[in-house]
């Protein structure tokens, strides 16, 4: 796809950013900053959502046992 707009082949052409940054330079800071970022990123997201809501959907099985309950409930009333 890139070949045929852009004349871009990717396996000649990727080394290059190795001549304008010296890895031996510039590799430490490039992984810090990719690491500040995603910390950034990371505190940006828990920082928006509620902590309960973030991998668990807590109102399900709280909503399944309170069913139960009223099913219970009535049976005992009947």
């Amino acid at each position: 796809m890139f070949e045929k707009v852009m004349n871009y082949k990717p396996q000649e052409q990727d080394y290059r950013i190795w001549m304008v940054v010296n890895p031996s330079t510039w590799l430490i800071p490039i992984m810090l900053s990719l690491l500040i970022l995603a910390i950034a990123v990371h505190a940006a997201v828990f920082s928006i959502v509620p902590e309960g809501m973030l991998f668990v959907n807590d109102s399900a099985p709280v909503a399944a046992v309170v069913e139960e309950a009223a099913a219970a409930v009535e049976e005992a009333v009947e």
